[in-house]
């Protein structure tokens, strides 16, 4: 059975970070990954299962590791050797429970929800945190009965997506797939869940206008996600959705998602003034002008100092900053966070989430699956790769946008030898 092992080594690290500066992803040979022969980890405790992967994506914080550019908050919330892969659609291979209660013959399939709150951590009573579901908070992620790891993928003892020999999952993580949703659809459900929670954070409050800046997975699954929820009645409908996007087939994509305009960065600033009758402050940059007005809500999918910072540009007084993408340290100036009063909130993972709609809390999960369903959001999965294959298939992931592509997967049922399919362009009929 082949495993991607992710080590503990300084100088692979190191020499990773070098080369990843020529481009996210191409350090991948390198550094502290290797392919080897592995089985699946032991079953930690009662109530946990073995999972057959069959997809797992590459997701942006998969690419920040491998690349040696993740912050080094996370060093103490994640144990090693561990094997990636978090965003995972596979099977149970005996009978098993779903978080729901649902009861899974073998061969199920199964989302796996990656965070390792207190119920897998076997902790009793939960913390506060995890007793209201907020599982994407909880605060015992380096207790229990296993090592360290805020999420499968990032775990010694869990084993991860990245590996045929499988991982293992506790009952409370597993989402059965429903039988009309193909497996595509399904391995993006982890990233689509995170732009629910995301949405469902940014307080909307209906006829704001909406910016979301980034059009890579995270950026395009928050404008499936707003689309989507606002129809269904859980948040309030915004007059506007706005989407910065470097290329042309985001472009596409994210109109065929549900944005109201989408355009190159440089020119979300100018329609922002046009649609809030703002004035422009000072010379246009990069990112365009500050604004006296601006935008009620800015999305911000990209993580960087450049897109916070255009994010703070863009946002009116008193608005909503959500930071949708992994952040690390950047160096930003905060003058306009604290002369205009902006609200700048994380939206980290998932767990439960309170909808207009209805007065009972909603799973995160439960609400991603409807959004998956009703968008199509499997389109975006653009090109699979068999492990044997990892060095390429990390490229690919690094250098998506530029080369046509979105989300990029390992297929774990993909023979060695088997090329991965052509990015083909956005489908014209519209969701499935």
């Amino acid at each position: 059975m082949k495993t991607l092992l992710f080590e503990r080594n300084p100088a692979r690290f190191a020499a990773s970070r070098v080369v990843s500066a020529f481009g996210s992803g191409r350090g991948a040979g390198i550094g502290p990954l290797r392919l080897v022969e592995g089985q699946a980890p032991a079953l930690p405790a009662p109530g946990w299962q073995h999972v057959d992967p069959i997809l797992s994506g590459i997701c942006g914080s998969d690419l920040a590791t491998l690349d040696a550019r993740s912050s080094r908050y996370f060093e103490d919330l994640v144990s090693f050797p561990f094997v990636p892969g978090h965003e995972v659609v596979g099977t149970v291979a005996t009978p098993a429970r779903a978080a729901d209660g649902t009861d899974l013959p073998p061969g199920s399939r199964v989302v796996v929800e990656p965070v390792l709150g207190c119920r897998a951590r076997g902790l009793d009573p939960v913390c506060d945190e995890c007793a209201q579901g907020r599982t994407g908070s909880c605060r015992m992620v380096a207790f229990g009965h296993l090592r360290p790891g805020l999420q499968t993928g990032f775990c010694a003892d869990t084993g991860g997506g990245w590996s045929t020999a499988g991982l293992v999952a506790h009952e409370s993580q597993l989402h059965a797939v429903p039988p009309g949703l193909d497996d595509r659809d399904a391995v993006t459900v982890e990233p689509v869940a995170c732009a629910v929670h995301a949405v469902m954070s940014a307080a909307l409050r209906g006829g704001e206008t909406v910016v979301v800046v980034g059009a890579g997975t995270l950026g395009l699954a928050s404008v499936a996600a707003l689309s989507h929820l606002a129809r269904a009645g859980h948040v309030a409908e915004p007059t506007d959705v706005l989407v910065g996007a470097r290329y042309p087939h985001q472009r596409t994509w994210a109109a065929e998602l549900g944005a109201t305009d989408v355009l190159a960065p440089e020119h979300v600033s100018r329609a922002v003034r046009r649609r809030t009758r703002s004035m422009a402050v000072g010379a246009p940059s990069g990112g365009g002008q500050r604004l006296t007005g601006g935008a009620d809500v800015v999305l911000d999918c990209v993580g960087t100092a450049a897109s916070i910072g255009q994010a703070l540009d863009l946002v009116r007084p008193r608005g909503r900053v959500v930071l949708v993408g992994m952040a690390g340290r950047v160096h930003l100036d905060l003058a306009s966070l604290w002369h205009r009063e902006v609200t700048l909130v994380g939206a980290y993972a998932y767990g439960t989430e309170l909808s207009r709609r209805t007065a009972a809390p909603i799973s995160t999960f439960s609400l991603a699956f409807d959004v998956v369903a009703a968008t199509g959001t499997g389109r975006l999965v653009t090109a699979t790769y068999p492990l044997e294959r990892f060095e390429e298939a990390v490229a690919h992931a690094g250098s998506a946008g530029r080369r046509g592509a979105v989300k990029i997967a390992f297929d774990l049922k993909q023979p060695p030898h088997k090329a991965p399919p052509p990015a083909s362009a956005p489908r014209k009929e519209g969701p499935k």
